[in-house]
């Protein structure tokens, strides 16, 4: 068995931000190897989160944020269990991450359910009546239109975008989030304002 240092824990934690008896036994369990132990946290905190997806979250933060110049402007509802999470550093970096994200990168809804379903079925005909689609034979066109419609989620949909630029999207940003808070966190509303538009 391999010997599991304070080094490597700490560095463990770091990465995963999971409690120091977690990480250890994570490290325990897969034989000291860092990244295999990431990996089980991972997952083990993606378990958790599908736990707690049923517990109601009525407390949270609303919060603001206004982009350098004054031209685009956000209000963010994020709720969670307790008033004591929301009022940790985390769930308020989090809510300004997300707050920013909505700033940058304009979706339309918090999650895949929130589409109304006539918008849904006006994209999904919309994509299947394109000459791309039609052009290919016709037992392939509604995975075609599948593949289309899951990046069409991941521009216009706050859970299904990637996160900044990492390997991560801001759903799987959120569920690190639960795991390491152990409540359940929801984006319930947003609304972006940018100077100017629709006038």
């Amino acid at each position: 068995m391999a010997t599991i240092t304070a080094e490597t824990v700490k560095t463990l934690r770091e990465q995963s931000g999971a409690g120091v008896m977690e990480c250890k036994r994570a490290l325990e369990e897969t034989g000291g190897d860092i990244e295999k132990a990431a990996a089980l946290l991972k997952e083990r905190g993606q378990a958790a989160a599908a736990k707690r997806a049923g517990r109601v979250a009525n407390e949270g933060q609303i919060a603001s944020y206004i982009h350098t110049g004054g031209k685009i402007g956000v209000l963010i509802e994020v709720n969670c269990e307790t008033d004591f999470v929301a009022r940790t550093d985390e769930f308020q970096r989090l809510v300004r991450d997300l707050a920013i994200q909505v700033a940058g990168l304009r979706p339309t809804w918090t999650t895949v359910d929130a589409i109304p379903a006539a918008t849904l079925e006006a994209k999904r005909a919309e994509l299947m009546a394109s000459d791309t689609v039609q052009a290919k034979p016709e037992p392939v066109r509604a995975q075609i239109v599948d593949g289309q419609l899951k990046k069409w989620f991941s521009e216009v949909v706050l859970v299904e975008q990637p996160f900044r630029d990492q390997d991560r999207t801001v759903g799987q940003l959120i569920v690190e989030a639960i795991a390491r808070t152990g409540e359940n966190i929801k984006v319930r509303r947003f609304v972006r304002f940018e100077l100017g538009e629709e006038m």
